[in-house]
């Protein structure tokens, strides 16, 4: 199982880093990132430290590779691409992008600036449009299926422009607290639940954990 998108305390989560990633580790995930909610306000706090906190897991936590990164959140969508640049520059290895989802007032044009930006994940796009899904087909930026509340709603209209256009899909939970955290079958039964079969189902995880390898390095591990 392979989560890219949660939160600590550096952000709106309940966690700190280590028992996040403690919690993930007896949930039987293999591949966490880290994503705290940032803009140019604070990245250069959030990455860094998260950044440190990954080398000295990596080391100690059998089982568990944490992926340092940021969840780019209501940035303006000019902003979207020199942040997503610099981001990697301090050391983010998965930049997310907090998408137009229907139950947050996003800025319109998030979505396209995102995937013209070079965001590696756009998570809860909404109401995607297929313009949209097609330029993230193109550019590879995968779409993200969410696990968390309201953002969710949207699930089966993403899928459904993937599938029209060929876009890469992921599932991630957006945990922000224990109980938001899901092992591999919960997530299964909520990508069925947005019109996929189980075999479909197994893709967009599969393709998670082949995302979470390259982004990390860890294309041979």
């Amino acid at each position: 199982m392979v989560d890219l998108h949660t939160h600590t305390t550096f952000s709106d989560g309940v966690l700190i880093p280590s028992e996040l990633c403690r919690r993930a580790q007896v949930k039987g995930l293999r591949y966490l990132g880290i994503t705290d909610h940032g803009d140019c306000s604070n990245i250069e706090i959030i990455i860094p430290a998260m950044v440190r906190l990954a080398e000295r897991l990596n080391e100690t936590m059998g089982g568990l590779r944490v992926i340092p990164g940021i969840e780019l959140t209501h940035v303006p969508p000019s902003d979207i691409p020199s942040l997503i640049a610099e981001s990697r520059d301090l050391g983010a290895k998965v930049v997310v992008v907090h998408g137009e989802t229907i139950v947050e007032p996003v800025a319109p044009g998030t979505n396209m600036a995102a995937i013209e930006g070079g965001a590696d994940i756009l998570a809860h796009p909404g109401l995607i449009t297929e313009e949209e899904a097609l330029e993230a087909a193109k550019r590879g930026v995968a779409l993200e299926l969410s696990g968390r509340k309201g953002h969710s709603f949207t699930n089966g209209h993403v899928v459904q422009m993937a599938r029209r256009v060929g876009a890469v899909l992921v599932f991630n939970t957006d945990a922000h607290e224990p109980g938001d955290l899901m092992d591999r079958e919960t997530a299964l039964r909520v990508l069925m639940g947005a019109g996929m079969s189980r075999e479909e189902a197994l893709e967009v995880l599969e393709m998670g954990e082949r995302l979470a390898k390259r982004l990390g390095g860890w294309q041979d591990g």
